[in-house]
C-alpha cells in the first residue's frame, strides 16, 4: 500500500498540459479609454503636486534660496532682491496646479485619441494578435 506522500509525488511528476489562447483585440471601448486616460493622468497629477511640495521643502530647508538669493545679489547689484519672494510655496504650488490640471485635460484628450485612432486602424490591420498560457 503506499502512503498519500508517494501518490503526490508521482502526481507532481506529470508535467502540466499548458493551454495557449490567441485572440485578436479588435475593438477598444472609447468611453472605458477615457476613464482610464482619466485616471492615470489624475494619478500623475497628483504625483507632481506632491513632488513639487517636498522639492520646495527640501530646497527651503537646506538653505538653497538664501544661497541662490545672496549669489544674485551680487551678480545684479540690487541688495532687495529676493528668490524666496519670486519662488514662494504659494506661488509655486499655483504653478504646479495649473499644469496639473493642463495634465489632466490633455492626458484625458490623448487617451480618448488613441482610442479613436486604434478602432479605425483595427479596420486597416484586423486588430492585434495577443496570446494568453496558464502557466
Amino acid at each position: 500500500m503506499s502512503s498519500m506522500a508517494e501518490k503526490l509525488q508521482r502526481k507532481s511528476q506529470r508535467a502540466a498540459a499548458t493551454k495557449q489562447v490567441r485572440l485578436k483585440l479588435v475593438y477598444v471601448d472609447f468611453w472605458s479609454a477615457v476613464k482610464l486616460s482619466f485616471l492615470i493622468s489624475l494619478c500623475i497629477a497628483i504625483v507632481q503636486l506632491v513632488a513639487t511640495f517636498l522639492l520646495w521643502t527640501v530646497l527651503n530647508s537646506t538653505g538653497i534660496f538664501g544661497q541662490l538669493t545672496k549669489v544674485l545679489v551680487d551678480i545684479l547689484g540690487d541688495p532687495t532682491f529676493s528668490v524666496l519672494d519670486s519662488f514662494s510655496l504659494l506661488k509655486v504650488m499655483l504653478f504646479t496646479a495649473v499644469v496639473a490640471v493642463l495634465t489632466v485635460v490633455v492626458g484625458t484628450a490623448l487617451g480618448a485619441i488613441a482610442a479613436l485612432v486604434y478602432n479605425l486602424s483595427v479596420r486597416v490591420t484586423g486588430g492585434l494578435l495577443v496570446g494568453f498560457t496558464n502557466n
